[in-house]
């Protein structure tokens, strides 16, 4: 007997999933026939990359972490990992935005933490009395309470309010544009969680792992912490697209219901190209799309979609000569606490963070506009966000001339807030999902919203799916 598995959505999370269960039905000659729906007329989802005059402008990700192994083994597999490249080893510095100057994060400090001492006492980003309270972190007891944390309440209970303030506030909200007062600790950052309950310290615990590193180090790693293809990110997208039978895709094809037929369990799916009945389905789509697909089955489940928020972002990528730049590029970028009042999440220096960027003697800057914290200025036109973000250079940078072009590009509704509680409700829709054999939920929604953890979405997705039919 032959299945029809149906992936809905051709994000990243989709594709890693259709791609898997191609995989799977080759290796193991499966019975299995597949199809993937996306209701636009391209895939990738906010993957897009843009080549104009020798730049290479990305709308979306720029790159994915090589910490989580999902992405770097997926482009192992389709052939891609001769063409992916590191950041660049020479200019790693990232600035924090200080009482209006760039100031480098200091070396070792690692999202939340210091791991150094000296650079920690030379930086002007904390006050005496801020370097005295994280110098007190080792001594500061494990927190008893049961229960999720906020991250911002982690910080300030284990470092003080500065370290929140100046360097966790805008790393972590350059991750997830979110408000660190409601962003669960466990969801985003449980490494750091962990380090407490194991070592009583974050500090103690980061120091032993560089102890460990140190020891098992040799010829050094073959890969930078993020890297990318070299002609963009949209060749992960076109790589899994070769690998999928041409009758596998169809663009253009939005569903606009579903319903199941528990006798047979299988599903028919009414598109705006037809119906079509499956055994297995995956909804690769942001949850709110699921929720209204399969609320007249699953009313519980669809509330618990629609409880997940979300934020908007947009980036503005400028081109300069380098000569209209008068502050030297060396480093990857800068992050902008939001006591700082500006109008900008972050900036990344694209063309110094990665090679083939930019034309020789020219240099791309990648801004980010919006997030929880500055809903409003996302909701700016094109020409107000332009200006806005130009003003933001001008004062950081010193650039008062203007670009050669610009690109902005809307995420509207792009970033999951995993909020406290996140985990618990994720458990949830995973316990009404098994009530639903043969239907698997994929995408940044649940359980990381990187690139890495959208192919480990995707993967297991159909992994779940073919062991259910």
């Amino acid at each position: 007997m032959t299945h029809r598995i149906v992936v809905v959505g051709g994000g990243i999370s989709g594709l890693a999933a259709v791609h898997r269960l191609t995989e799977f039905k080759r290796e193991r000659n499966l019975p299995v026939e597949l199809t993937l729906l996306e209701a636009g007329e391209r895939l990738g989802g906010v993957i897009s990359t843009e080549r104009k005059e020798g730049f290479l402008i990305e709308a979306g990700p720029d790159s994915f972490i090589t910490e989580k192994p999902w992405a770097l083994q997926l482009c192992d597999r389709v052939g891609l990992t001769p063409r992916l490249i590191s950041t660049n080893p020479n200019q790693r510095s990232v600035y924090v935005v200080h009482k209006g100057a760039l100031e480098p994060l200091p070396d070792g400090f690692v999202l939340l933490a210091p791991t150094r001492v000296w650079p920690l006492l030379r930086t002007p980003i904390f006050s005496w009395r801020g370097k005295l309270r994280m110098a007190l972190e080792p001594f500061i007891g494990r927190r008893d309470a049961d229960g999720d944390e906020s991250l911002a309440s982690f910080v300030r209970r284990r470092f003080g309010p500065e370290v929140l303030e100046r360097v966790a506030q805008p790393l972590v909200g350059g991750i997830y544009g979110a408000d660190p007062e409601k962003l669960s600790l466990g969801a985003t950052m449980p490494r750091f969680l962990t380090m407490e309950q194991s070592r009583g310290s974050v500090i103690r615990a980061l120091w032993a792992e560089q102890r460990s590193r140190g020891r098992q180090e040799g010829s050094g790693a073959r890969w930078s912490l993020f890297v990318a293809p070299r002609d963009g990110m949209r060749d992960i997208v076109d790589a899994l697209a070769a690998r999928l039978p041409t009758e596998t895709v169809r663009l253009g094809s939005k569903v606009v219901s579903l319903s199941r037929d528990g006798a047979n369990l299988t599903w028919r799916i009414t598109t705006s190209q037809g119906e079509i009945s499956a055994s297995g389905l995956i909804l690769a789509l942001p949850p709110w799309s699921s929720a209204s697909l399969i609320a007249p089955f699953a009313p519980e489940l669809a509330r618990e979609l629609q409880a997940i928020p979300y934020s908007s972002t947009a980036t503005v990528n400028l081109a300069y000569r380098k000569e209209q730049i008068p502050r030297p590029l060396d480093g990857f970028g800068f992050v902008v606490p939001a006591i700082e009042g500006r109008k900008i999440i972050a900036c990344s220096f694209s063309s110094v963070k990665y090679s083939d960027r930019a034309p020789a003697g020219f240099v791309l800057l990648r801004l980010f506009v919006g997030g929880a914290l500055q809903p409003e200025l996302f909701a700016q036109d094109d020409a107000t966000m332009e200006e806005a973000v130009r003003q933001e250079l001008a004062a950081l940078l010193g650039i008062n001339t203007p670009p050669l072009f610009r690109r902005i590009h809307r995420h509207p509704r792009s970033l999951p807030q995993y909020e406290v509680g996140h985990l618990d409700l994720v458990r949830r829709v995973e316990g009404h999902l098994a009530h639903f054999p043969g239907l698997a939920l994929a995408g940044n929604a649940y359980r990381g919203v990187g690139v890495s953890d959208c192919v480990r979405s995707g993967e297991e997705a159909a992994e779940r799916v073919l062991a259910a039919i």
